[in-house]
Parts: structure tokens; sequence; C-alpha cells
């Protein structure tokens, strides 16, 4: 599943064909959402915004959709209005003098007013978005000390939406191997200067993340992994998705794979040691 970041750059690319433009045409394939059809044909799209792995459209009519990609919704754009070639079932197609966007096989698809925005269930258990960029880290150390999260571990934290908005199964492994912390401690048992790298890593490592389209590590490492001959896939992060090979950072033990809440997540056990309050 996409995760904020990709989220985020897909907004982008999408307000670059809509944003503050207004629709030549509508194709609605989703039943549930046909008489917006004629509806929307002639509005003005005037915001989109990134909203942890949702993506929100605003409309001068005062409509806006819900949109959550999940595992296999995907937006596409066009600088013309020719249809793409793909094997995934259209959901809707919006045209503009600019060029048009489409979104293909989501599921989560709804029509909101603003009154209605601030009760969803998806939305209003959100926490802050890690690209907001207001988000300070001091505000995440803040959170990460609160009673509902303080004594829980890392690793379930960081894919709880509730705690922040965004992060998904890379982001936690980058972030907590470059914080050198251990997925299965908890923030309680972690001192101040950890608290304080764990907060600031989250914002350095997602930020990055969006900045280069989903690459985690260094920009000087990336360049070198790069001219060594390392593909794009096994080179963009530091320990997710490299069980088995030697630690970036130590070069002395290998990447661990464990599951922990139901999901796979990445660390070296040296530069992530399981002890609390190391500084």
């Amino acid at each position: 599943m996409p995760e904020g970041p990709e989220i985020q750059r897909a907004c982008d690319k999408i307000a670059r064909v809509l944003k503050q433009q207004r629709l030549v045409e509508v194709q609605i394939e989703w039943p549930p959402l046909a008489e917006f059809e004629q509806i929307w044909k002639g509005s003005a799209i005037v915001d989109l915004r990134a909203r942890g792995k949702a993506l929100l459209t605003f409309f001068d009519t005062g409509d806006i959709l819900y949109t959550h990609n999940q595992l296999y919704g995907r937006w596409l754009t066009r600088k013309t209005h020719k249809i793409p070639s793909s094997n995934r079932s259209l959901r809707l197609a919006f045209y503009t003098e600019k060029g048009s966007a489409y979104l293909y096989s989501a599921t989560d698809i709804e029509v909101l007013s603003q009154e209605e925005l601030s009760q969803h269930k998806y939305l209003s258990s959100l926490g802050p978005d890690i690209l907001d960029p207001d988000l300070q880290s001091a505000q995440i150390k803040n959170r990460l000390l609160e009673k509902r999260f303080r004594n829980r571990q890392l690793a379930g934290l960081f894919l709880d939406q509730s705690f922040l908005a965004g992060p998904g199964n890379y982001l936690r492994s980058e972030i907590l191997f470059v914080a050198g912390v251990h997925p299965r401690l908890k923030p309680s048992q972690l001192g101040p200067q950890k608290l304080e790298r764990l907060a600031r890593t989250t914002l350095l490592i997602s930020r990055r993340a969006y900045e280069t389209g989903g690459i985690t590590t260094e920009a000087q490492l990336e360049k070198r992994l790069k001219a060594e001959g390392e593909r794009r896939r096994t080179r963009r992060h530091y320990v997710f998705g490299r069980a088995g090979k030697l630690c970036r950072l130590c070069g002395q033990e290998q990447v661990e794979k464990v599951t922990i809440s139901s999901r796979s997540v990445f660390f070296c056990p040296a530069c992530q040691v399981n002890s609390p309050r190391g500084e």
C-alpha cells in the first residue's frame, strides 16, 4: 500500500492538471457516484489535499471527493485527453484544458460535505500528518510520551495512523533504523536523547522519502551505491527488504526480519540494540 510520501507526490501530480481548473468533461464508472457526472461537469476543482493515505478533492460546488487507494487503487495523469492503456478498472476521469486525471481500481470512494469531513470515520481518527510542514519534532516527542502511546512497542505504534498519519511498513523500518532504536522497545523505555533523535528522524526520513520518490538512504550513499551498479530497488533503503544482507552502517551484522503487529519489520541487531534507555 502506498505510504504518506507516495500519496502526497500523487496529490502534487494530480494538482498540476486539476487544481484551479474547470472540468470540461467528467466520466464516472463508479455507480454510487453516477449522479455527480453532470453536477461536476463545468465545475472547478479548487484544492487537492493528501491526508494520511487518503486524497481529498475539493469542488467549487461544495462537494469533497474522498478516495483511498488501499492496495490496488491508482491515479494516472496525462497532458492530453487520451485515456491511458490499463488493465485496471476505471472508476472516474476528470478532463481540464491542462490535461486529464484517472482513478483506477480504488474501492473506497465517497463524496462528503464539509460537515461530514470532520466526522469521517477514517479522517477523524488520524493523528498529525508526517508531511505537514507545520509538524515539529517536539510535537512528535510529546506524542511518544502520551499515556495512550508511551507503553506500546514502536514497531506497532509507527503503523498506528492515530499516532501519526502516513507511515507504513517501509517508513517504520527505516525511521527506527536511522534513529538507532530497536522495534520492540517502547517510548517509555527510551531516554530523552533517544526520544529526541527518534522524533527528528521521523521527520527527516519521511520528508526525504517524499522529496526523492521513496528513497530513504542518505544522498551520498545512494549515489555511491548507484555508481557501484546497485539497482534502485535495492539501494533505496537501509534495512527494509534487505534481510540477510550486511548492514549498510556497521557492515558487521546481517539485517534481520521479524513479524511484529502482523507485519514484517527489518532491523540491524548491532545498530538497534534491544536495551532500554540507551542513548
